[in-house]
């Protein structure tokens, strides 16, 4: 790894916009929970930002999303990915963000990580939930990225985000 000031970051996330679960109700959100923590965070570490996107969106129904998530779990499916970079040789520092689905992450997640060498990176992960915590995901990552760092990941109740900035400010820059 460089040395503190040239360490080069990536903020690689996946978000859901449209109907969430927000405090025990479905709400449509312009913004994802995910994607506004990963704007606070590019704000305060100046990483680029990358959002990840599958190739088949899902569907725009909370109830059949979350449906389609554990279905997606359960055949431990790999959703192709819109567009993904070209390849994260230049970043020393990965912020992963995600939503918690089903007590770890999307599976969109696990296609991304599959799709590089993170070998001796120091990937952070970040997560929004509405009760669930980082649930088993930073185990998973881990299990996926055997030579990396896999650090302490944030998490935060996705309706407490923008309450959150001096917690995920500490968090961001714990290197």
């Amino acid at each position: 790894m460089r040395r503190h000031e040239e360490v080069k970051s990536l903020i690689a996330y996946y978000s859901r916009r449209g109907e969430n679960l927000v405090n025990g109700t479905v709400r449509t959100l312009e913004i994802g929970n995910t994607e506004l923590l990963a704007r606070i965070l590019q704000k305060i570490t100046g990483a680029d930002l990358y959002r990840l996107e599958p190739e088949t969106e899902y569907s725009p129904n909370y109830y059949a999303c979350i449906d389609q998530a554990r279905q997606d779990l359960l055949k431990k499916a790999r959703p192709k990915l819109k567009n993904t970079p070209e390849n994260l040789e230049e970043y020393d520092v990965i912020y992963l963000g995600y939503p918690n689905y089903w007590g770890t992450m999307p599976m969109v997640i696990f296609s991304f990580l599959e799709q590089f060498d993170l070998s001796w990176k120091l990937i952070k992960p970040f997560c929004t939930h509405e009760g669930g915590g980082v649930g088993r995901s930073e185990r998973d990552i881990r299990e996926i990225c055997k030579d990396a760092k896999v650090a302490q990941g944030f998490s935060c109740r996705g309706t407490e985000v923008k309450y959150e900035l001096s917690a995920i400010k500490e968090w961001a820059q714990e290197i």
